[in-house]
């Protein structure tokens, strides 16, 4: 039976959370904004009316804390207000984009229509939804960046309430966060919000391993605090000293960050070196800033020695996102690594609340921009320019070019350019200009002659060589790594193969003639299952460049040939059905929910085993793959294609351990006589488990290797680990997934 609902503590809830959204934007409120508000307050009450969360809330307690959310968290004014709080009217509701207009203007009724997901984009083989209202988010952000900032607001009241949602939904929305949005919060600059997003998706995609590091920071936290405030001691003492005012707080890194080191280094938290930051916060003159916190600097590792290795000054040369500080490692008592953070008033507040915070607004249609983030939006632009058809490869592009860290390069006469950490000469030749990018032949890195497709360095200096006989090639497309790189080099092959295409397509024509056949659809099509091409136009390429020979183009005996095959492949489905083959082997091990009556299969990218969590992702051809919720591929998956993610678990006839399966572990450590013995002695002998394979390499005195093996479920690998681990303190162990993707 159904609670009652009590309506007057609704309603309560409701006048109390409007009004401190009120108290968070009042001093930012200029005449005429609070009717404003309160007229679009009225619009979305009366639109939601009716309407409940998940929770079973009422809907519009959501859009007042998306509102509340720009306000007090990103520093936001009445425009953003305004359209958080409308956000869903025109998606989920009578509401019509007209109706905004009308009430609200264009501007508001523009940033409405980028937020609103996309009609009538069905889900196909290679789109994503998803995908799709990303690029429609993009193509508004080059025109106005509130649309992204309210969409991250969203996303993370979202995030902040996914306790109501189903399972499969929490994996989804936890996915697409962990992939999208807290990458493009981080490069916006709100590290608060990027990590807070990171820290929920994990919550929700690694909930062992959250709850473990959670419990370990709350555990540690006493003892933490005190090694907080020795530390800090000493310095607060000096600074004084020397009349500088600031401000210093100590605080734990987040979760996601531990785990993610945790894995990466392959150490227990114990391990992880700098598991807290101190930040040093300067009350400090703009014109003073920089010597100020270098001041800073000098005092603080007067006291404590600095590791040189780890020295950051996003001072001297802020990030993209405009992010300024200065990082230094250094060794406290106690001989404890601490990472120290030494920046401005004005700099803190712009690395809390993001750059994108202090875009003024000088009335309801007009914007004024730091150069920065200006710079940033230039690059937006560029990447729309030429977006690709595939929202999918436009994601991974725009992922690649501006969630990235960045390298600073120099031009032969000192220009200062930026580029993502992996860029080679082809992508700065493309930085420069498309002709440079299309005539490159290689570069001089710091006068040394370098090829085309060479990495470089934060801080090279680069010139580009070319010749007048050289055209983009198709391969160039593998080590590109910026947008506008990919983007000219695909325009040129696109208008190339245009070209060859009208050619082929005219000798097609002759063949078919000569043969006395129809030029039509329905005899290309055998043409293409013949040679196992996507498209028509794919065939004419290929047959205007010769990669299908002419001995080959026998069209007559082709059709003879594909239509045999059609008849004996439509007999073989016939006699599968008849004898109900519809499985293998992960048919017995596995349940799969949604009524899905596919074959099903281990994805061998992760090679889950009984006791993984798990789900079944639906492909092309190849029936469900079941994968492990923590795959290296999963949280791309779930967040491309939430549609073809369905339930699955282990069934409980598992649980006899009649079947084995297989996985991977990496080994490493300090080489020593006899390492690997121990290690394949404890496998073979004493646990009496299969190996399929085992390779270990050894350098510069240390080992690695990876092992593939058998192994029942995870208590059996768990058991397996721990006796590699035990056998020797030279050696570490963990389980791995294979580099592709299924």
């Amino acid at each position: 039976m159904q609670a009652e609902i009590d309506t007057e503590k609704e309603n309560h809830d409701i006048v109390e959370a409007y009004r401190n959204l009120l108290k968070s934007c009042s001093p930012t409120l200029e005449k005429g904004d609070k009717k404003l508000i309160r007229n679009a307050f009225d619009l979305s009450v009366e639109a939601h009316k009716n309407m409940r969360r998940k929770s079973g809330e009422p809907y519009i307690l959501h859009p007042i804390a998306v509102a509340q959310i720009c306000a007090e968290e990103i520093g936001l004014g009445t425009t953003s207000i305004v359209c958080a709080l409308i956000h869903d009217t025109v998606e989920d509701t009578h509401i019509t984009l007209d109706i905004v207009r009308l009430n609200f203007g264009e501007k508001v009724a523009r940033i409405i229509d980028g937020l609103t997901k996309i009609g009538g984009v069905f889900d196909q083989q290679d789109k994503s939804l998803q995908a799709e209202n990303f690029k429609k988010m993009l193509l508004t952000l080059s025109d106005d960046v509130r649309v992204i900032l309210i969409k991250l607001a969203d996303r993370l009241h979202n995030m902040r309430t996914l306790d109501s949602m189903s399972v499969k939904s929490q994996l989804k929305i936890a996915s697409e966060t962990l992939y999208v949005y807290a990458p493009l919060a981080h490069r916006l600059g709100l590290y608060a919000i990027k990590t807070e997003l990171e820290d929920l998706a994990t919550k929700y995609l690694e909930a062992d391993n959250y709850n473990f590091v959670k419990d370990k920071l709350q555990e540690t936290k006493l003892q933490r605090n005190r090694y907080i405030k020795t530390f800090i001691e000493p310095i607060q003492e000096i600074l004084k000293e020397q009349g500088l005012k600031v401000e210093i707080k100590g605080r734990p890194k987040s979760i996601s960050s531990i785990l993610q080191k945790m894995k990466k280094q392959n150490v227990t938290f114990e391990e992880v070196y700098d598991l807290f930051a101190i930040r040093i916060i300067i009350d400090s003159d703009f014109d003073n800033e920089k010597s100020d916190c270098w001041k800073v600097y000098s005092f603080v590792t007067d006291i404590y020695k600095p590791n040189p290795d780890r020295l950051r000054d996003w001072i001297s040369t802020p990030k993209g996102n405009g992010y300024e500080s200065l990082h230094t490692t250094i060794m406290g008592p106690k001989g404890k690594w601490v990472e120290v953070q030494i920046r401005t008033k004005r700099m803190d507040e712009i690395a809390e609340k993001g750059y994108a915070a202090h875009w003024k607004y000088k009335d309801k249609d007009a914007q004024v921009a730091d150069g920065g983030l200006e710079g940033w939006l230039a690059k937006v632009r560029e990447i729309l320019e030429n977006p690709e058809s595939n929202a999918l490869d436009f994601l991974d592009d725009f992922k690649v070019n501006f969630f990235t860290d960045e390298i600073f390069v120099f031009t032969p006469k000192g220009e200062l350019r930026k580029l993502p950490t992996t860029a080679t000469i082809l992508d700065f030749a493309y930085d420069i200009h498309t002709e440079l990018g299309s005539k490159c032949i290689g570069g001089k890195v710091n006068n040394r002659l370098v090829p085309i497709n060479h990495q470089i360095a934060n801080g090279d200096q680069v010139e580009i060589i070319t010749s007048t006989k050289q055209t983009p090639k198709e391969d160039w497309l593998h080590f590109a790594i910026t947008a506008k790189a990919k983007a000219k080099i695909r325009d040129y092959l696109k208008s190339e193969k245009l070209r060859s295409s009208k050619m082929g397509k005219e000798i097609l024509e002759r063949k078919f003639k000569q043969d006395k056949i129809t030029f039509n659809s329905d005899n290309l099509l055998p043409l293409l299952n013949y040679f196992k091409l996507p498209t028509v136009a794919e065939l004419y390429f290929q047959v205007a460049t010769e990669m299908i020979e002419k001995t080959k183009l026998n069209i007559s005996q082709i059709l003879e040939y594909t239509k045999a095959k059609k008849i004996e492949e439509h007999q073989q489905k016939q006699q599968k059905k008849e004898n109900k083959v519809t499985g293998n082997l992960a048919k017995d091990a596995v349940l799969i929910s949604d009524d899905v009556d596919l074959p099903y299969s281990f994805a061998k990218c992760c090679n889950p085993i009984p006791g993984d969590d798990i789900f079944g992702f639906v492909t092309v051809g190849e029936g469900v793959k079941i994968h492990r919720k923590n795959c290296t591929n999963a949280i791309g998956l779930m967040s491309n294609y939430g549609y073809r993610i369905i339930k699955a678990k282990w069934a409980n006839t598992m649980l006899d351990k009649s079947q084995a399966f297989i996985t991977n572990i990496k080994v490493s450590g300090i080489d020593s006589v006899g390492i690997v013995s121990t290690i394949t002695n404890i496998i073979s002998q004493q646990l009496q488990i299969n190996m399929h394979s085992i390779s270990v390499n050894s350098k510069e005195g240390m080992f690695e290797g990876s092992i593939e093996l058998e192994v029942y479920d995870t208590a059996h690998l768990e058991e397996l680990m721990n006796k590699i681990k035990d056998s020797s303190p030279l050696i570490k162990v963990s389980r791995v997934d294979l580099p592709h993707a299924e």
